[in-house]
């Protein structure tokens, strides 16, 4: 008897390791994730993490996708796109427009007072995205597009209360659209990816920088900017619009099963997902300029007409520019934003 209960009992201990080992086996799929900003920002520990996290549970341990940030694969941050369409990256997450000229139906997301919330933009974006930019995206695989929460602007010598106020000063354009904004009112407008303003502020290479807090904060770029303006009501000042992207061939490669777990993963529950993370670490963010003690200022109805009329010559050029399509990808753009706005409610 005793021999047969030590068989029995060395039996389920052997199925209890062979259980262990198949949970602990080699994934099938192992995949990198490319991005630019740095470990302790948001968007690496609260999504693109997180993502993978879930891909991989989702899959029962057959995808794994491991994640580099800061660039650490090599390359610069507006290579990102291209590394994941040729392969370099399986994953990458980028700025769309930091490749000016690379996403023309898209960049209508960046036009100036296009975007509200980060949630609501995404989610319009990522609709837009699948109905309008079939042409602009398809040598990858789309995850989701999504925004940040709407930009506000960050000043080393003195608080910007008027659009005046940015004339001669050297500032951070974001994108294109921006950048023809600042020179309309006789700023000089420097583009330049965010992972470079730190360096740059201090040495006095800008003077001011345009972002959303939640890059403020991590890159510690409230240390060197006081003065702080903010844009608010239901659309902000702008919003830079992101890829998730996925190699073809690394999608294409997976059977049935696993390309449901990544289709699970994407279009607009993910675009929302992503959305609702920035919008409420735009808060959070925010809060760290303000325990620094640095100074707020809200530009009041009649400033931001101002700054409407400033700008609207830039939307009227990129409607222009699309020939005889713009103004519908305009409206339609706009319309998205509404409908999601009020689905939201924000």
């Amino acid at each position: 008897m005793k021999i047969k209960t030590l068989l029995v009992s060395l039996g389920i201990t052997l199925g209890s390791l062979t259980a262990v080992n198949a949970q602990a086996a080699e994934p099938e799929y192992s995949f990198k994730l490319h991005h630019f900003l740095p470990p302790m920002s948001m968007a690496h520990r609260q999504f693109l993490q997180p993502w993978a996290d879930k891909v991989m549970k989702e899959s029962d341990g057959r995808i794994k996708i491991d994640v580099y940030p800061a660039m650490q694969m090599g390359g610069k941050p507006p290579q990102l796109f291209d590394q994941a369409r040729k392969g370099v990256a399986d994953i990458t997450w980028t700025v769309a427009g930091y490749t000016p000229g690379r996403f023309p139906k898209g960049s209508v997301f960046e036009l100036p007072f296009m975007p509200a919330s980060a949630e609501a933009t995404s989610m319009a974006l990522q609709e837009y995205a699948e109905t309008e930019m079939q042409d602009e995206l398809d040598s990858v695989h789309i995850l989701a597009l999504h925004t940040h929460a709407p930009g506000s602007l960050h000043a080393r010598n003195s608080q910007i209360k008027q659009v005046s106020d940015l004339a001669n000063q050297k500032v951070r354009a974001p994108n294109k659209a921006m950048a023809e904004v600042f020179s309309n009112v006789e700023a000089s407008a420097i583009f330049m990816p965010v992972t470079q303003m730190t360096s740059a502020l201090s040495k006095g290479v800008l003077d001011v920088a345009v972002l959303p807090f939640e890059v403020v904060a991590p890159l510690k770029i409230h240390e060197q900017t006081p003065y702080h303006t903010e844009i608010k009501g239901e659309r902000g000042l702008y919003a830079q619009f992101f890829a998730f992207s996925m190699n073809k061939k690394a999608y294409d490669k997976l059977p049935d099963d696993l390309k449901k777990v990544i289709d699970n993963n994407s279009g607009i529950p993910l675009a929302q997902h992503i959305g609702q993370l920035f919008d409420n670490y735009e808060a959070t963010a925010r809060e760290v300029a303000v325990k620094n003690g640095n100074s707020f200022y809200t530009l009041p109805e009649s400033e931001v007409a101002m700054w409407r009329k400033q700008a609207q010559s830039v939307t009227d050029d990129w409607i222009d520019d699309m020939d005889d399509d713009g103004q519908r990808l305009y409206d339609k753009a706009n319309a998205l934003i509404e409908k999601y706005r009020k689905q939201v409610g924000h």
